[in-house]
C-alpha cells in the first residue's frame, strides 16, 4: 500500500515522503496514529503543492538573506561602552548588544544566535563579526566600540 508520511517515522522515511508500506502496517499502525495518509490522487496533488510552496518560501528567504548581506556591507554599528584605565571595558560587548544596536540604528532584525563572536569584545576598537544568515549565506558586521 502506498502512503504519504505526515511525520518522520523511524525506519520508514521522512515527513512528506511517499513510501510503500505493507497493508497491515499501514492500516493498523500508520493510518490510525495519523502518521500517514493513503496515497490517493488528491493527497498526491496536495503533497506536490506543499513541496512547491516550501521551495518558493525557501527561495524567498535565501533572496532576503542575500539582500541583507549587501545592506550590511555599508553599515558601521557604533556601540558606546564605559571603560576604565587602558581602554579596557567594564564588562564586555556581547552578540545581544550588537543585535540590539543593529535593530535600533539600521532596523535590521538579526538574532543574537546568528552573530558569531569567538570571544566577547573587551576593549575599544573596530571589529568585524561574522553573521550566519542560513542557507550557507554569511555576511560581515562592522562594529565600532567607542567611549560612552
Amino acid at each position: 500500500m502506498k502512503v504519504i508520511l505526515l511525520q518522520d517515522v523511524k525506519g520508514q522515511g521522512k515527513k512528506g515522503q511517499l513510501i510503500e508500506a505493507s497493508d497491515g502496517y499501514a492500516r493498523n499502525f500508520l493510518l490510525p496514529r495519523k502518521l500517514a495518509v493513503a496515497a490517493t490522487p488528491e493527497a498526491l496533488n496536495t503533497m506536490k503543492q506543499q513541496e512547491k510552496a516550501r521551495l518558493a518560501q525557501e527561495a524567498a528567504e535565501r533572496a532576503a538573506a542575500m539582500e541583507l548581506v549587501e545592506k550590511l556591507k555599508g553599515c558601521m554599528v557604533k556601540i558606546p561602552a564605559k571603560a576604565g584605565n587602558g581602554g579596557r571595558l567594564f564588562g564586555s560587548v556581547t552578540s545581544k548588544e550588537v543585535s540590539d544596536a543593529l535593530k535600533t540604528q539600521f532596523g535590521f532584525d538579526i538574532a543574537k544566535t546568528k552573530i558569531v563572536m569567538p570571544d566577547p569584545i573587551k576593549s575599544f576598537g573596530t571589529y568585524q563579526l561574522k553573521c550566519k544568515l542560513g542557507y550557507e549565506i554569511s555576511g560581515v558586521i562592522n562594529v565600532i566600540v567607542c567611549e560612552e
